[in-house]
């Protein structure tokens, strides 16, 4: 590093914590020694966070939050915009990918442990980032003012109202009408590109923080902070920057190849990104034949669906639904095991996590197929 530079980058950590951010969250942040691939998924989440805000900051552009205008802007996007079809279907793509990132960086997390002391705010800002990219998916599912995008919300704003006492009112409230309108779109919107993404940038950088400050489980689920040299480093860790760093270049790499794969040549996957109907103007007058969400919330669909109403009310499947991710905040201190890796669980715990893999993909497939009366 040159003289010049030195006396900069001594002038910048004079005024702000550069250096030592750097030191404490990359150069000198010690990280087992052990990881795996499945280590991969925490900074894919990170880059598709990043590739998500771009996008979405381009599309912005151009979209109008409009209920007459919204359709036709999204069209003008893919057909008259430079790339704009790129842009649009990188956003798209992305969203999913985000899930398909998420759901193994959470499965992960089951499988070592890494919920366990002292870990707990961890999977708790972990918890809250998965609700957060729940609600942003479903807000901007509404935007491109399709068919499915406008009976889809139609039917989940709908389920606010199955709330005793007050559920009419927080569905009128969220609506901002009685039904699904222009007001809706502009809310929608609104949290879609402000509100919502700031809570999820904020609730990231608390789980970042929160992870370094604990240090990072590995597959083994042993603590590397419980020992350490006479400098104070762990002796079983290496610095995250350059090992991991450099080795996480290789999954961004093999992400990329299977992004671009899909958003070059497969965007909508056959519907499970982007349905058909989606390239329907909404129609207030007519009704989807089959109306489903996207494939990242049928599992939970599916449960809201299973429990029949009561008193024509289906606040029953709504609090099923609920306490299906609900319960996942609590898991910390429902698993009271002093183990935490899976590879040194018993048996019983290994087939339960297999069951429950199972459930959630049976569960999100069934999510997708049409209602049918119970067979005799």
């Amino acid at each position: 590093m040159t003289t010049k530079t030195q006396a900069l980058m001594n002038w910048v950590d004079a005024r702000f914590p550069m250096t030592k951010m750097w030191d404490d969250h990359m150069a000198k942040y010690y990280a087992p020694k052990n990881f795996n691939f499945w280590y991969f998924f925490g900074s894919l989440a990170l880059l598709v966070l990043v590739l998500q805000i771009v996008t979405g900051i381009f599309l912005t552009m151009n979209y109008k939050p409009d209920a007459t205008l919204a359709f036709a802007s999204v069209e003008y996007i893919m057909r008259d915009v430079n790339y704009g079809w790129l842009i649009r279907y990188m956003h798209s793509t992305g969203a999913a990918a985000f899930f398909v990132i998420i759901y193994l960086h959470m499965y992960r997390g089951l499988m070592y442990g890494s919920f366990k002391q002292p870990r707990e705010l961890i999977w708790l800002f972990g918890m809250l980032i998965y609700l957060a990219l729940m609600a942003e998916a479903f807000l901007g599912y509404l935007l491109p003012w399709g068919q499915m995008s406008y009976w889809g919300a139609q039917v989940i704003v709908n389920l606010f109202a199955a709330v005793p006492w007050v559920g009419e009112e927080l569905s009128v409230w969220i609506r901002g009408d009685y039904v699904v309108s222009d007001a809706t779109l502009n809310r929608f919107f609104a949290f879609h590109v402000i509100a919502v993404p700031f809570i999820l940038v904020g609730l990231v950088v608390a789980h970042i923080i929160a992870l370094h400050e604990v240090g990072s489980n590995n597959p083994d689920g042993v603590e590397i902070k419980k020992t350490k040299g006479a400098d104070g480093i762990p002796l079983d860790g290496i610095p995250f920057h350059p090992y991991y760093s450099v080795k996480d270049i290789v999954g961004v790499v093999v992400f990329l190849m299977f992004f671009s794969a899909v958003l070059f040549f497969a965007p909508e996957l056959g519907g499970w990104f982007l349905e058909k109907e989606n390239f329907i103007p909404a129609d207030p007058l007519k009704t989807p034949e089959h109306i489903v969400p996207l494939w990242y919330f049928t599992p939970y669909y599916a449960i809201l669906r299973a429990i029949p109403p009561i008193w024509e009310s289906q606040f029953p499947g709504v609090i099923a639904m609920g306490m299906a991710i609900v319960f996942l905040f609590f898991l910390p201190w429902l698993d009271r095991h002093p183990v935490r890796s899976m590879r040194y669980r018993e048996p019983i715990f290994k087939v339960n996590m297999f069951i429950f893999i199972v459930s959630f993909i049976v569960l999100g497939w069934l999510g997708t197929q049409p209602s049918t009366g119970i067979l005799s």
